[in-house]
């Protein structure tokens, strides 16, 4: 994973949303897009079918929200991150889609982790879907 997320977690992380601790989560759920993904020589050429699901786990602030958006990780910013992502050209696998959006979404500090799941749609018959779901830990400082 690049600089912003690891695949173990802080010690003393715990990703439930709590008040206690000062965890929410944000999520975005069932995201459908079309993307140019696979390994096969055929996916290079039509647009498959994704959905994709985010659980973010975020450090809430000391300070309160004060009803404004700037105090907040933004989901309408996400979902425009992750559709550049899927619109941005071919890619071989869904672990590399994860694998990116996970990514950006640890670009803020305020997420201390990212769960994403990837399905793609329309590759078997007799499967609803087939995909990965991920889950990377922000390493980014705090201080």
């Amino acid at each position: 994973m690049g600089k912003s997320g690891s695949i173990l977690p802080q010690s003393g992380t715990d990703p439930a949303a709590d008040g206690r601790r000062g965890i929410r989560h944000v999520f975005v759920c069932d995201l459908e897009l079309s993307c140019l993904i696979g390994v096969h020589s055929h996916e290079r050429l039509l647009r498959q079918r994704i959905r994709i699901n985010l659980d973010l786990a975020v450090e809430e602030s000391l300070e309160p929200i004060g009803d404004e958006l700037a105090n907040v990780v933004s989901y309408e910013d996400i979902l425009d991150r992750v559709r550049t992502i899927a619109g941005a050209g071919h890619i071989n696998l869904v672990e590399t889609l994860a694998e990116r959006i996970a990514e950006t979404c640890l670009e803020d500090a305020r997420v201390r982790t990212a769960r994403i799941r990837v399905e793609k749609l329309d590759v078997f018959e007799d499967a609803a879907s087939v995909g990965v779901e991920i889950e990377r830990f922000n390493t980014l400082d705090r201080a």
